[in-house]
C-alpha cells in the first residue's frame, strides 16, 4: 500500500506495489510530473480532484480581466 503525499490516505499504486499491470493513474489525464525519489503518489480522490480543479482554470496565455 501506498499513502497519499497531499491527504495521508492509503492507496494502491500498482508501480510502488511492484505488481505486473499498468497503475490505475495511467487511465487518467496526466496532471502531474512522475513523482520522483523524495515525492510520492497521490490518492485517486487527491489525483481527481486536482485534474478537476485543473480542468476549470482558464489557459495560462488568457487575457487578464
Amino acid at each position: 500500500m501506498s499513502q497519499c503525499s497531499r491527504c495521508g490516505a492509503t492507496f494502491g499504486c500498482a508501480m510502488a506495489d511492484g505488481s505486473p499491470g499498468p497503475c490505475w493513474c495511467t487511465e487518467l489525464p496526466p496532471a502531474l510530473p512522475v513523482p520522483g525519489v523524495d515525492t510520492s503518489c497521490w490518492c485517486p480522490a487527491c489525483l481527481r480532484a486536482h485534474i478537476a480543479a485543473m480542468a476549470n482554470l482558464p489557459p495560462l496565455d488568457a487575457p487578464q480581466v
